[in-house]
C-alpha cells in the first residue's frame, strides 16, 4: 500500500495536523466536563496529552524522527496505563492481580522500542542490519498491540452490564487505537517496509478514536448509545462487502501477475472478466440484497423490524394510488403489497369473505401463477379466522401442528402451494373482513413473535380501511340509486301514458280499418306492442322489492334449447350437456336473466368463438351454467364491479342488467355463481331448487309455522 511519496507528505502534515487538534480538544474537554471520580481520568489525560504532542511533531518533523518515535513510546506506555486504569474503573484492579504481570511485560517491550532506536541510529550501518531492526521493531509493535487488545477483550467480556455502559466508549476508543497500530505493524513486517499510506493517516486515526474517549468521559456520555437505522447499517455493510470484493480482485489480480509473461498476464486478464461478470450478475441480485438484510437484523438489532419506518412505508404504500385504476394498482392490490412488504414476500393474494362466509378470491398482487378457485375456503375457516384472530403459519399446518383448529379447515390448494407462507386475518370491530395469504419470502425464515405482532396490528389498520372503503362504496351506491329511482319515475309515467295510447290505438282500429287482412296484422302488432310494454312497467313498478311471480315449473333444458335458437342468427352457441332438470321459477323473469347474461357472453367472445350452455343437476339444484372463451374478468371486477348497478365494462353501459339478473334469480330461491380467468374466460352459473326440493322446503316451512302458531 505504497503511494507518491508528495501525496504521503500532504496527507500525513494534514492527518497528524488533525490529530493533535483533536487530542488537545479532546483532553481539554476532558479537563472541563469529565467525570472527576473515573480512576482512569489521570492516565487518559496523560494519554491524550502525550498523543497530542506526538502528533505535533510529527507533522511538524515526521514520523520517522527520533523524538517523534521517543514520544510515540511515551504515549503507547501511557495508552497501557489507561487500560491498566479501566480495570480499576470496574472495580476489578485488585480482583484481577494476574493482569498485572501482562502489564508490566507490555510495558518491558515498549520500553525495548527505545534500544532499537539507539542501535538503528548509532549501530546499524548496513542495509542487512537496517532490516533487522525494522522487522524486530514491527514485531515488538505487533506484540504490544495484541497484549493491549487481549486486556481490552478480557475487561469488557467479564465486565457486568452496568459497567459496560461506563467502559465501552473509553473500551472501544482504545481498542481503536491499538488495532490500527496492529495492522500497521503487521503490513510493515510482510512488506518489509512502511505502508506510507497507513502511516500518513494514523495522527487522523488516533485523534479521532480520542474524541470517542472524550465522549464517555462523563456519565452523560456513558449514557449515549449509538444506534444506527436499518437503512445506515444495511448500506455500510453493503459498501464493506463491495470495498472487500474490490480489495480481493486486487490481491488475486497482482498475484496471478507474479507468473509472469504472457500466460500471466491472459490469465489475469481471463479473472478480472470473471469477476467483474460474477459482480453484475450476484451484487445488485434481490436474493443477495435479501441475506444482507436478514443478517444485519438477526445479528446487530434488538428487534427484527424499525416500526417507525415499517409504519410510514405501509401508510405510504396504501395511500399511494391513483384516481384512474389503468395508470397503478388497484386499492386492493397496495392492500396486498403493504403486507408483503413488511416481511419482503415477493407476492400476495387477498382473499374476502361472501355473502355466504366463503372466502373469494378479490386482488393478487405479483402471484399471477397460482391457481384459486372460485370458492378459495368455506365458511368454516372465516369463522375460525374471526374467532381467534389468528395468523397461520402455513409450514406448520402442511406439518399437522394444529393451534386452534386450523389443519382440517385450510383448502387443498393452499397446501399444495409451496410458495404459501402465512395466512393473516384482517380483523375489524370482531368481523372479518378479509385475509392476506403471503408468498414465501427469497431468504426462507420461520415467522417468530415478532412477525405476529407487527402483521396482527397492521392487519388490524387494513381492515379498518377496507371497511371504510365498503362503507363509502354503499353510500356512493345508495346516492345513485336514490338519483336513479328519481329518473325512473318520469320513464315509468311515460311509458304507461305510451301504453294507454297504443290500447286505444288498437281499440279504434278494430272500428275503422277497411281492409280486413291488414287490420288484423295491426291489431296482432299493436297487441305484442302494448303486452310487451306493459309487462315492462309492472316489472319496473316491482324492483328492488325481492318478490318473484308466481313460480311453476321450468324444464331448463327445453329452456336452453329456446334460448340457443333465439341466438342461432347472432352468435354460435352450442349445447355440451343436456341432463333432466326441472325447477320451480317465474318463466318470465328466468328468460330474461338467462338472456341478459347469454348476451353479455356474446359481446364477451370473438365471433368465431361459440358460446357454450350446460344443463346439469345435483339432486336438489338445477345449474344452468354459460361459459364463454373471451377476455374473462379480473377478480377485482367480479367481486366489486360485476354485480354493481352503475358499474360496466362496456363502452356506454348502463351496469344495471347483471344486477337485475341476481336479484331476479335471489327472488326465485337461487343464487348466480361466477368463475372468471383473465384471458381465459367466464362461467356463469345460475343454481335454482328442483321441483321436489323446492316442494320439500316449502312443506317444512309449512309444517314450522303451523307449529308455531299451535
Amino acid at each position: 500500500m505504497i503511494i507518491d511519496a508528495d501525496i504521503a507528505s500532504y496527507v500525513g502534515f494534514a492527518g497528524y495536523l488533525a490529530g493533535s487538534v483533536l487530542s488537545a480538544g479532546a483532553g481539554l474537554w476532558i479537563m472541563r466536563s469529565g467525570d472527576k471520580a473515573r480512576p482512569d481520568r489521570a492516565a487518559a489525560l496523560a494519554a491524550v496529552a502525550l498523543t497530542s504532542i506526538w502528533c505535533a511533531l510529527a507533522a511538524g518533523l515526521g514520523p520517522w524522527e527520533p523524538t517523534t518515535r521517543l514520544f510515540e513510546t511515551g504515549r503507547n506506555l501511557a495508552w497501557i496505563a489507561v487500560i491498566f486504569r479501566l480495570f480499576a474503573n470496574d472495580g476489578r484492579d485488585e480482583s484481577l492481580k494476574p493482569t498485572r504481570p501482562v502489564i508490566i511485560t507490555l510495558a518491558l517491550v515498549q520500553l525495548l522500542q527505545p534500544v532499537l532506536l539507539v542501535i538503528e541510529t548509532r549501530y546499524a550501518i548496513t542495509p542487512q542490519l537496517q532490516a533487522l531492526t525494522h522487522e524486530v521493531s514491527a514485531v515488538f509493535g505487533m506484540l504490544v498491540a495484541i497484549g493491549a487488545l487481549v486486556l481490552l477483550h478480557n475487561l469488557y467480556a467479564g465486565a457486568s452490564a452496568q459497567a459496560r455502559r461506563i467502559l465501552r466508549w473509553s473500551a472501544a476508543a482504545v481498542a481503536g487505537i491499538w488495532a490500527y497500530d496492529l495492522n500497521l505493524h503487521t503490513l510493515a513486517y510482510l512488506s518489509g517496509e512502511e505502508p506510507s499510506l497507513l502511516v500518513a493517516l494514523r495522527g487522523a486515526v488516533a485523534g479521532a478514536m480520542i474524541g470517542v474517549l472524550a465522549l464517555g468521559a462523563n456519565s452523560r456520555g456513558a449514557d449515549l448509545d449509538f444506534r444506527p437505522s436499518r437503512a445506515v447499517t444495511f448500506q455500510t455493510l453493503s459498501l464493506l462487502i463491495i470495498g472487500g470484493y474490490l480489495l480481493l480482485m486486487v490481491v488475486v489480480s497482482k498475484s496471478l501477475t507474479m507468473l509472469g509473461g504472457d500466460f500471466g498476464r491472459a490469465t489475469q486478464v481471463v479473472f478480472l472478466a470473471l469477476a467483474i461478470l460474477g459482480a453484475i450478475i450476484w451484487l445488485p441480485s434481490q436474493r443477495m440484497r435479501g441475506w444482507l438484510r436478514v443478517t444485519a437484523t438477526k445479528h446487530l438489532f434488538q428487534h427484527r423490524y424499525d416500526y417507525r419506518e415499517e409504519w410510514l412505508r405501509f401508510t405510504r404504500t396504501v395511500g399511494s394510488g391513483s384516481h384512474d385504476a389503468a395508470d397503478g394498482p388497484s386499492f386492493h392490490e397496495r392492500a396486498v403489497k403493504a403486507i408483503a412488504d413488511i416481511t419482503d414476500s415477493p407476492a400476495g393474494l387477498l382473499l374476502a369473505p361472501n355473502e355466504e362466509a366463503q372466502l373469494e378470491l378479490v386482488a393478487r398482487w405479483n402471484w399471477a401463477t397460482i391457481g384459486v378457485p372460485a370458492i378459495a375456503a368455506e365458511y368454516e375457516l372465516s369463522s375460525l379466522l374471526e374467532r381467534h384472530s389468528h395468523i397461520l403459519d402455513l409450514d406448520e399446518v402442511r406439518a399437522g401442528h394444529d393451534r386452534v383448529g386450523e389443519v382440517a379447515l385450510v383448502p387443498e390448494w393452499l397446501r399444495e402451494a409451496e410458495d404459501a407462507w402465512a395466512l393473516v386475518p384482517l380483523i375489524h370491530f370482531d368481523r372479518l373482513v378479509g385475509t392476506i395469504v403471503l408468498a414465501r419470502p427469497r431468504i426462507e425464515r420461520r415467522l417468530d413473535w415478532e412477525d405476529f405482532d407487527l402483521l396482527r396490528v397492521v392487519g388490524q389498520q387494513l381492515a379498518s380501511y377496507l371497511a371504510e372503503q365498503s362503507g363509502q362504496q354503499a353510500l356512493m351506491e345508495a346516492s345513485r340509486f336514490d338519483e336513479f329511482n328519481r329518473r325512473i319515475a318520469f320513464v315509468m309515467h311515460d311509458i304507461k301514458n305510451l301504453a294507454s295510447q297504443l290500447s286505444l290505438l288498437a281499440r279504434n282500429a278494430e272500428k275503422h280499418a277497411d281492409n280486413p287482412e291488414f287490420r288484423a296484422d295491426m291489431l296482432v302488432t299493436l297487441r305484442n306492442s302494448s303486452d310487451k310494454l306493459t309487462n315492462l312497467l309492472a316489472r319496473l313498478g316491482r324492483y328492488g322489492s325481492g318478490q318473484a311471480q308466481e313460480s311453476r315449473d321450468v324444464d331448463l333444458v327445453s329452456l336452453a334449447k329456446q334460448l340457443a335458437k333465439r341466438f342461432e342468427h347472432a352468435h354460435p352457441v352450442q349445447l355440451t350437456r343436456i341432463n333432466p332438470a326441472v325447477v320451480l321459477a317465474d318463466m318470465e323473469g328466468l328468460e330474461q336473466a338467462l338472456i341478459h347474461l347469454i348476451q353479455n357472453a356474446v359481446d364477451a367472445s370473438e365471433d368465431d368463438k361459440p358460446i357454450y350452455l350446460d344443463v346439469s343437476s345435483d339432486g336438489l339444484n338445477g345449474q344452468f351454467d354459460i361459459v364463454d372463451t373471451g377476455g374473462g374478468m379480473s377478480p377485482g371486477f367480479v367481486r366489486n364491479g360485476l354485480f354493481k348497478p352503475f358499474v360496466s365494462s362496456k363502452d356506454g353501459g348502463f351496469g344495471i342488467g347483471a344486477f337485475e339478473a341476481r336479484e331476479i334469480v335471489r327472488a326465485m330461491g337461487g343464487r348466480i355463481n361466477v368463475e372468471s380467468r383473465e384471458g381465459l374466460g367466464t362461467r356463469f352459473s345460475v343454481i335454482l331448487p328442483l321441483r321436489e326440493a323446492a316442494q320439500l322446503l316449502s312443506s317444512d316451512a309449512q309444517f314450522q309455522t303451523n307449529d308455531e302458531v299451535a
